[in-house]
Protein backbone atom coordinates (compact mmCIF):
# COMPACT_ATOMS: atom_id res chain seq x y z
CA UNK A 1 0.00 0.00 0.00
CA UNK A 2 1.40 3.46 -1.20
CA UNK A 3 1.62 6.67 1.55
CA UNK A 4 -1.11 9.05 0.64
CA UNK A 5 0.46 12.00 -1.09
CA UNK A 6 -0.45 15.15 0.83
CA UNK A 7 1.58 18.16 -1.34
CA UNK A 8 -0.20 19.87 -4.00
CA UNK A 9 2.29 19.72 -6.73
CA UNK A 10 2.73 15.88 -5.87
CA UNK A 11 -0.72 15.01 -6.30
CA UNK A 12 -1.32 16.69 -9.34
CA UNK A 13 2.49 15.57 -10.69
CA UNK A 14 1.72 12.12 -9.22
CA UNK A 15 -2.38 11.45 -10.88
CA UNK A 16 -2.45 9.35 -14.03
CA UNK A 17 -5.77 10.20 -15.16
CA UNK A 18 -7.98 7.19 -16.53
CA UNK A 19 -11.07 7.28 -18.38
CA UNK A 20 -13.29 4.73 -16.72
CA UNK A 21 -15.38 2.29 -19.02
CA UNK A 22 -19.44 3.11 -19.04
CA UNK A 23 -21.93 5.80 -18.48
CA UNK A 24 -23.27 7.05 -15.49
CA UNK A 25 -25.90 9.34 -14.05
CA UNK A 26 -26.37 11.12 -10.55
CA UNK A 27 -30.09 10.56 -9.46
CA UNK A 28 -32.08 11.24 -6.79
CA UNK A 29 -32.90 7.77 -4.63
CA UNK A 30 -35.71 5.66 -2.87
CA UNK A 31 -34.37 4.68 0.48
CA UNK A 32 -36.62 1.92 -0.12
CA UNK A 33 -35.52 1.08 -3.73
CA UNK A 34 -32.62 -1.37 -4.33
CA UNK A 35 -29.56 -0.08 -5.27
CA UNK A 36 -28.97 -1.52 -9.30
CA UNK A 37 -25.42 -3.13 -9.90
CA UNK A 38 -22.68 -1.04 -10.04
CA UNK A 39 -23.56 2.09 -8.14
CA UNK A 40 -20.52 4.05 -8.13
CA UNK A 41 -21.23 6.23 -4.78
CA UNK A 42 -23.96 7.58 -2.36
CA UNK A 43 -24.22 10.64 -0.69
CA UNK A 44 -27.39 10.95 2.11
CA UNK A 45 -28.63 14.62 1.85
CA UNK A 46 -31.52 16.72 3.37
CA UNK A 47 -33.08 15.97 0.50
CA UNK A 48 -32.84 12.39 0.18
CA UNK A 49 -30.78 9.52 -1.14
CA UNK A 50 -28.68 10.55 -4.25
CA UNK A 51 -26.51 7.70 -5.88
CA UNK A 52 -24.12 7.85 -9.19
CA UNK A 53 -25.77 5.09 -11.47
CA UNK A 54 -25.16 3.38 -14.41
CA UNK A 55 -27.26 5.48 -16.97
CA UNK A 56 -29.74 2.55 -18.04
CA UNK A 57 -30.93 2.63 -14.51
CA UNK A 58 -31.30 6.62 -14.16
CA UNK A 59 -34.44 8.64 -15.03
CA UNK A 60 -34.26 9.49 -19.05
CA UNK A 61 -33.49 13.26 -17.87
CA UNK A 62 -30.68 12.65 -16.41
CA UNK A 63 -26.99 13.90 -17.87
CA UNK A 64 -24.88 11.15 -19.07
CA UNK A 65 -21.17 11.23 -17.41
CA UNK A 66 -18.28 9.77 -17.67
CA UNK A 67 -15.43 8.98 -15.08
CA UNK A 68 -12.12 10.17 -15.13
CA UNK A 69 -10.11 8.53 -12.05
CA UNK A 70 -7.13 10.75 -10.98
CA UNK A 71 -4.69 7.37 -10.05
CA UNK A 72 -2.97 8.84 -7.21
CA UNK A 73 -3.13 8.43 -3.65
CA UNK A 74 -3.93 11.81 -2.67
CA UNK A 75 -4.27 12.26 1.32
CA UNK A 76 -7.78 12.72 2.67
CA UNK A 77 -5.85 16.00 4.20
CA UNK A 78 -3.94 17.01 1.16
CA UNK A 79 -5.20 20.59 -0.19
CA UNK A 80 -5.41 21.53 -3.90
CA UNK A 81 -5.88 18.69 -6.23
CA UNK A 82 -9.81 19.46 -6.36
CA UNK A 83 -9.05 22.69 -6.77
CA UNK A 84 -6.50 22.40 -9.93
CA UNK A 85 -8.23 20.09 -11.51
CA UNK A 86 -12.02 21.64 -11.21
CA UNK A 87 -10.59 24.63 -12.33
CA UNK A 88 -8.32 23.92 -15.15
CA UNK A 89 -11.85 22.28 -16.14
CA UNK A 90 -13.62 24.92 -15.83
CA UNK A 91 -11.22 27.19 -18.26
CA UNK A 92 -12.33 24.99 -20.73
CA UNK A 93 -16.45 25.39 -19.56
CA UNK A 94 -16.53 21.44 -18.61
CA UNK A 95 -18.55 20.64 -15.40
CA UNK A 96 -16.76 18.65 -12.73
CA UNK A 97 -18.28 16.40 -10.46
CA UNK A 98 -15.56 15.47 -7.90
CA UNK A 99 -15.77 12.39 -5.77
CA UNK A 100 -13.50 11.76 -3.20
CA UNK A 101 -12.75 7.84 -2.57
CA UNK A 102 -10.29 6.14 -0.07
CA UNK A 103 -7.52 5.99 -2.32
CA UNK A 104 -8.12 7.97 -5.30
CA UNK A 105 -10.31 11.30 -6.45
CA UNK A 106 -13.10 11.00 -9.23
CA UNK A 107 -13.89 13.83 -11.67
CA UNK A 108 -17.35 13.05 -13.37
CA UNK A 109 -17.40 14.81 -16.54
CA UNK A 110 -20.33 15.47 -19.50
CA UNK A 111 -19.82 12.20 -21.84
CA UNK A 112 -19.96 14.48 -24.91
CA UNK A 113 -16.82 16.73 -22.90
CA UNK A 114 -15.25 13.17 -21.46
CA UNK A 115 -12.18 12.82 -24.20
CA UNK A 116 -11.69 17.08 -24.04
CA UNK A 117 -11.40 16.65 -19.89
CA UNK A 118 -8.79 13.67 -19.85
CA UNK A 119 -6.68 15.38 -22.53
CA UNK A 120 -6.68 18.51 -20.34
CA UNK A 121 -6.34 16.83 -17.31
CA UNK A 122 -3.30 15.10 -18.90
CA UNK A 123 -1.70 18.20 -19.59
CA UNK A 124 -2.07 19.57 -16.12
CA UNK A 125 -0.18 16.59 -14.67
CA UNK A 126 2.52 17.21 -17.66
CA UNK A 127 2.73 20.74 -16.88
CA UNK A 128 3.39 20.16 -13.18
CA UNK A 129 6.29 17.92 -13.36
Amino acid sequence: MTTPIKDTNAMIAGMRPVLQSGEFAFASWHQDKPWPDGTRASCVEAEGLSLIVPINHAPQDAVAMRCITLQVHSSLEGVGLTAAVSSALAQAGIPANMVAGYHHDHVYVPSDSAQNALNILQDLQRSSK
